[in-house]
């Protein structure tokens, strides 16, 4: 009987047009490709500017800045649509629900880990710097 009721609301949910996360929570977290910020002879650079996740998986972004420019570092749309684990940022972890930015005011570096919750095309970049190329993008399938 247990079995039957299983399969007959999972078949419900299945034709109630409900997403299913397509990761798995519980394997070790993917290390994203390193993101620096302010690189270059003028310190506006990147390097790498989209990154492709997907939901329900974990994940891992170090953010690192050279400190040739001040960068703070947002993704108000991913921010908000994200479960956050923690940030490690000198030598400490940082336990929190919500992140609004990473503030780089010299060279330094922190450590996101996290769980995409919704789909969607969301902006990073250093406020005030998108114009000069400091910007990029986190796809979430």
């Amino acid at each position: 009987m247990k079995t039957h009721i299983a399969a007959v609301l999972a078949t419900t949910l299945a034709l109630s047009g409900l997403a299913y996360a397509k990761g798995d929570m519980t394997l070790k977290p993917v290390e994203l490709e390193e993101l620096t910020v302010g690189l270059g002879d003028s310190g506006f650079g990147v390097s790498q500017q989209k990154y492709e996740l997907e939901t329900g998986k974990a994940y891992s972004l170090t953010v690192k800045s050279t400190g040739k420019k001040e960068c703070a570092w947002q993704s108000p749309g991913l921010f908000q649509n994200i479960f956050l684990r923690k940030v490690e940022a000198g030598g400490m972890e940082i336990k929190a629900i919500h992140l609004t930015e990473l503030e780089f005011e010299e060279e330094g570096e922190a450590e996101m880990f996290f769980v995409p919750v919704k789909p969607g095309n969301y902006a990073w970049y250093c406020k005030g710097m998108e114009e000069r190329g400091m910007k990029g993008e986190f796809i979430v399938k």
